[in-house]
């Protein structure tokens, strides 16, 4: 594929951070020590550079194609624009959870970000045994300060308009639309389990409830524009750090946000809800059921913060005249309801579709079938509840599932 715009390589990462007086700031480009690629995403290119004193910078360039796939998927790099623009919304509302921004290059799509090296992606910390306590409190504040913020709630109507139509981002909506709702249950030749897994998939595709379940999820993604979300928010988009010998996070900041877009609010709860399911299909199958427990216990830490978080702010909502305090219980209610079929959508296209998870895929193949196929069965539980949809009846049941297939049966 030709691209009118060149590539970023490590040799020229050097040159290029001296040439950009917003990132010759934040790094001395003259006495660089180490500069190296340490993207392990499906999009992009990422260059993490360090110099003699310890300041680093991130670089990040968005490719005109799929970076799993190739140049047979091609895509626009133009979706930098929506990740910056997101960063920077999200970033005046809580700065101290999401990354910050220090440059943006729109000829060659790269955007330059403080180093978080400090870090860990919480996947990888999750995937470690390692616990970092508030995290999933931390990503509950920060959807729900955006959830208020960005929406209609936070927003005069000009600013809410303007907002908006600088968010539309088609491209990266379709390969949700697709991915997450249409194929996990519709295979369009991108599907894969193991085989023993067949029959788990080939049920879930036979459940017409999940798959009207999953059409109506599409339709309130596609058509219910309530704040500018992450549009991709798991645990992979999310870095954690605590000091040595502790187990409480002291700087929990979110990134990644290219597929940001005016979405339901729900869709960010439910995704966060599906990755700690993942996280804890994991313990369960290596046989740590503490730890198990302990990952669905971080559902409800999420939601607490994020119901807590989005309270503290009602009281500055924009037209209180109507939006009275039982309008903002009725959301609350109907956000939680959501939160269930989105959480089902996301868990059921990381175990059958594209774009899989560490979580599951790293674990040894006699353990990864009964860990995907609880995965799956929670799903297709989830969009059956009826009456109580707390955050802990969502844990439980999926708990429940997880427990009961784990061992392959």
């Amino acid at each position: 594929m030709e691209a009118d715009y060149r590539f970023l390589t490590v040799d020229e990462v050097p040159g290029y951070l001296a040439s950009v007086p917003a990132l010759a700031e934040r790094i001395d480009a003259g006495r660089l020590v180490s500069v190296g690629e340490i993207g392990d995403g499906n999009l992009n290119l990422v260059f993490l550079a360090k110099d003699a004193d310890g300041r680093g910078v991130v670089v990040k360039q968005a490719l005109p194609y799929v970076r799993m796939v190739g140049e047979g998927w091609p895509m626009t790099p133009e979706r930098e624009k929506h990740e910056i623009q997101s960063l920077l919304a999200h970033h005046a509302l809580v700065p101290e959870l999401v990354v910050e921004v220090l440059h943006h290059d729109e000829g060659r799509h790269i955007i330059g970000m403080e180093d978080l090296s400090d870090h860990q992606v919480w996947r990888h910390a999750l995937n470690d045994g390692a616990t970092h306590d508030g995290a999933a409190a931390a990503v509950g504040r920060y959807i729900g300060a955006v959830a208020f913020g960005t929406s209609v709630f936070g927003l005069g109507r000009q600013e809410l308009a303007d907002a908006q139509a600088a968010a539309i981002n088609p491209e990266l909506c379709e390969i949700t639309e697709d991915l997450v709702f249409t194929e996990p249950s519709v295979d369009a030749g991108r599907n894969e389990v193991l085989p023993e897994n067949e029959p788990d998939a080939a049920a879930l595709a036979a459940d017409d409830t999940f798959v009207d379940a999953m059409g109506r999820a599409k339709y309130a993604f596609m058509t219910h524009g309530e704040a500018l979300i992450h549009g991709d928010l798991h645990t992979g988009s999310v870095m954690v750090r605590a000091p040595q010998g502790s187990t409480v996070a002291d700087s929990v900041k979110v990134f990644d946000s290219e597929f940001a877009f005016y979405g339901p609010v729900a869709f960010d709860i439910g995704a966060s809800w599906a990755n700690y399911v993942l996280a804890a299909s994991r313990a369960f199958a290596m046989g740590d059921d503490a730890r198990g427990h302990w990952a669905l216990g971080l559902v409800d830490q999420t939601w607490q913060a994020f119901e807590a978080e989005f309270r503290t702010r009602w009281p500055e909502r924009v037209d209180p005249r109507v939006w009275r305090d039982s309008f903002l219980e009725e959301r609350i209610a109907a956000w939680r309801a959501e939160a269930w079929v989105f959480a089902a959508a996301k868990m059921s296209r990381r175990i059958v579709g594209a774009a899989k998870v560490t979580d599951v895929q790293t674990l040894p193949p006699d353990l990864r079938v009964g860990a995907a196929r609880g995965v799956l069965a929670a799903a297709r539980a989830a969009v059956r509840v009826s009456g109580d949809r707390s955050a802990t009846a969502f844990s439980e049941l999926c708990g429940a599932e997880l427990v009961r297939h784990r061992t392959g049966g």
